[in-house]
């Protein structure tokens, strides 16, 4: 892998890094997304730029979104929180099963053939983003999130997707509250929350996974690289706030097509790539 070292070229690296970090962590705070689905496609335009076999590329991008998501979703949790805009009852009786699905998810990674992993994307996005295309607050699938077998299902579900997609689940769990009556704002406030509880494991999964694979870029420990992970996180954590404070002024019906338009682009972006090889 040939890589331009010189000085014009490391700081063309360093302002995409920077860059990226700084739409990460805006949208990170605007969406509860934790922000690691947006630093997947940035991650993947880099390594592409600096020829990472294809065969590793996308593994290497989630595991170092991962690192990246579970940076801001602390930033973007703690500053939902500090507005009361987080369900913590919901939090704690889904995480456990949360983490159960992030098992399952990086066991997954350690076999799966990176378009695989860009296919999960390219199934799940549009069907979320279909929801907040034309949902209203009329739309309701009760008049609030239910109990019993429900939760431990749906949050070892979005333990395993989330971390395929090294997103924080806050897409499925926003989601997933909208349509039981709560307010948008809460539901992606709660949402971050899920972002430290899946980012952990997931990470050490991603780094169990990729341990002895080659082809991974320099300065790589299993599918996680140090240096994109390190600026990427530091400069994410800074916009988040930005990002909150910026959702807490909009109307839901705005989220909710911005929201929207984010995913339908993440999924276009895997398609086009998994039909260019």
């Amino acid at each position: 892998m040939d890589i331009d070292t010189s000085f014009a070229g490391l700081g063309v690296l360093a302002l995409t890094l920077v860059g990226g970090g700084l739409v990460t962590g805006f949208l990170a705070g605007l969406f509860g997304i934790g922000g690691g689905g947006i630093a997947v496609i940035v991650l993947f335009e880099l390594f592409s730029f600096l020829q990472v076999p294809n065969e590793v590329r996308m593994h290497v991008s989630v595991g170092t979104g991962l690192v990246v998501m579970l940076f801001t979703a602390v930033r973007s949790f703690s500053a939902h929180r500090a507005r009361g805009a987080v369900d913590m009852e919901i939090v704690r009786v889904m995480a456990p099963w949360v983490v159960l699905g992030v098992v399952g998810g990086a066991s997954l990674a350690r076999f799966a053939e990176g378009d695989a992993l860009k296919a999960v994307w390219v199934c799940i996005a549009p069907i979320m983003a279909l929801q907040m295309f034309v949902g209203n607050q009329r739309w309701r699938l009760g008049e609030d999130v239910p109990g019993g077998l429900f939760r431990p299902v749906y949050g070892t579900a979005v333990g395993f997707v989330s971390t395929l997609m090294s997103i924080g689940g806050g897409a499925f769990v926003s989601t997933m509250m909208s349509l039981f009556g709560r307010p948008i704002h809460q539901a992606i406030g709660t949402a971050s929350g899920f972002g430290p509880v899946i980012g952990v494991p997931a990470v050490i999964g991603f780094i169990w996974a990729g341990w002895s694979v080659a082809g991974a870029p320099p300065y790589s420990v299993g599918y996680v690289n140090l240096p994109g992970a390190a600026i990427v996180a530091a400069i994410s954590m800074l916009a988040a706030p930005y990002g909150v404070k910026v959702a807490h002024n909009f109307q839901r019906r705005s989220l909710e097509i911005a929201f929207g338009c984010f995913l339908m682009f993440m999924a276009g972006r895997f398609l086009y790539s998994i039909l260019a090889s």
